[in-house]
């Protein structure tokens, strides 16, 4: 699904190129026009992909790892670092913990403050990524 926005938005962005050349040209668009350089389409949109993706693949990890929306799940990951931090912290989970900021990603999500880190870092990757 993430990667269908992605594809979506780069072929808008192509979409409102072309018709913004159009504008500047008058309604006359020539072939021998060159709207933007091949490598700069390239990059942003790996740059983009990369942003869906970083930020499409969290809560997939999370959940696979044991972090549910209905809790941590038992004898996975999740749970045997939940048992660590309980032990290490005397019985209880340290509220701000590791353990107890990914539980709370788990069950409720990321928020829209994550979401543009994550997009930030991931454009960043996905630019990079491209020669």
């Amino acid at each position: 699904m993430a990667f269908a926005a992605a594809s979506l938005w780069a072929s808008q962005l192509a979409s409102s190129m072309v018709s913004a050349a159009t504008v500047l040209n008058l309604g006359r668009l020539t072939s021998g026009t060159t709207l933007v350089p091949l490598p700069f389409v390239a990059k942003t949109t790996a740059a983009v992909v990369g942003s869906a993706v970083v930020v499409g693949s969290v809560p997939v990890v999370l959940s696979a790892i044991g972090f549910t929306g209905t809790g941590i799940a038992a004898s996975s990951i999740a749970a045997k670092m939940m048992s660590s931090a309980a032990i290490a912290n005397g019985g209880g989970v340290a509220a701000g913990s590791l353990v107890a900021t990914l539980q709370s990603v788990g069950a409720a999500g990321l928020s829209l403050a994550s979401k543009a880190i994550l997009a930030s870092v991931g454009f960043t990757f996905g630019a990079l990524a491209m020669p």
